[in-house]
């Protein structure tokens, strides 16, 4: 048994997992006791599309972040830790800045440590690993969505593991950042909007059979804030949307209103998290793009949503 941190920085949020990874007589990591789990919203990602860059007050935000996640992991007695960063740092071109930023941070816990980025294809592949634990054999093949801020992964495999996988750049952030400045979006935007997620997503659908997928597994926080509302919750509860099962007219009627509302309404409800308000319109756009795909090619009819996501595929990779 050894205890390790994880750390993911995607493009809108950072997150921690400090868990306990046991592992069976041949080596192999085992399943993951949590020790503390922790997300923050710090739009690292603002802007890049546009500009290619991270600004400073993104970096500056983030790195407030990461210290409280140092603090835990010293607190915890977390050994070793992995800090995986997505989309938004592949496209950075000051992603240096970044880079020294995580090695100051983290190397005061750990020393050497640093964030890495990682290509969409391993991401896609952490996330399926974090994703299906739970699932067993008898629903594969699985078809895990892992939506993020500026990057989607689409990734098929069951539990001899991943037999293909393709990351999109599209995501929620990067979507509202191009698309969707309305509030609300008007018809214009939101068929724009439509235009872009078909095109980005054309060349996954060109290398992953999703028809043969006979469950579709949504992970990462537009899906599962869109999971807490069809649920309809009075508050954001990990527990009862783990591994809840939506119907996609539930999972459409709920993306058609998120679309539709303004920001002050999306803000009044009561599962949303403050950083995701002015971006879950366009992850909506997506789930509902996506859902089209699914019953089209694969014939399936409701969304699978898990809590457990690249996050865990990254702490079962340190043990």
């Amino acid at each position: 048994m050894s205890r390790v941190a994880a750390v993911d920085c995607g493009t809108n949020s950072i997150r921690l997992l400090v868990a306990d990874v046991g592992g069976d007589s041949g080596g192999a990591a085992g399943p993951l006791a949590d020790v503390a789990r922790e997300m923050r919203v710090v739009r690292l990602g603002q802007g890049v599309d546009a500009t290619g860059a991270f600004v400073p007050e993104a970096i500056a935000r983030t790195r407030v972040a990461l210290e409280e996640y140092a603090g835990i992991i010293a607190d915890t007695g977390a050994t070793s830790v992995r800090m995986v960063a997505t989309s938004a740092t592949r496209d950075a071109a000051n992603r240096d800045e970044f880079f020294d930023m995580t090695a100051e941070v983290l190397g005061a816990v750990i020393p050497g440590a640093v964030a890495e980025v990682i290509s969409g294809d391993e991401e896609a592949e952490l996330s399926f690993a974090g994703a299906v634990g739970e699932l067993g054999a008898d629903g594969g093949p699985f078809a895990v969505v892992d939506l993020g801020g500026g990057s989607t992964e689409i990734v098929l495999g069951d539990d001899a593991g991943v037999h293909a996988a393709r990351s999109s750049d599209i995501g929620c952030v990067r979507l509202t950042e191009r698309c969707l400045p309305g509030d609300p979006p008007g018809a214009g935007e939101v068929a724009d909007a439509e235009e872009f997620i078909a095109e980005r997503f054309a060349a996954a659908l060109d290398v992953v059979p999703v028809e043969r997928a006979r469950t579709w597994v949504g992970v990462a926080g537009t899906m599962t804030t869109i999971a807490a509302i069809a649920l309809g919750l009075d508050r954001y509860d990990p527990e009862r949307i783990h591994l809840a099962r939506i119907p996609f007219d539930r999972l459409r009627d709920v993306c058609d209103r998120l679309v539709a509302m303004t920001r002050e309404e999306r803000a009044a409800l009561p599962v949303m998290h403050p950083g995701r308000v002015d971006v879950i319109g366009g992850g909506a756009l997506i789930t509902r793009a996506l859902a089209r795909v699914f019953e089209e090619r694969a014939g399936i009819g409701e969304l699978v949503v898990s809590e457990h996501d690249i996050l865990d595929g990254i702490a079962l990779s340190i043990g």
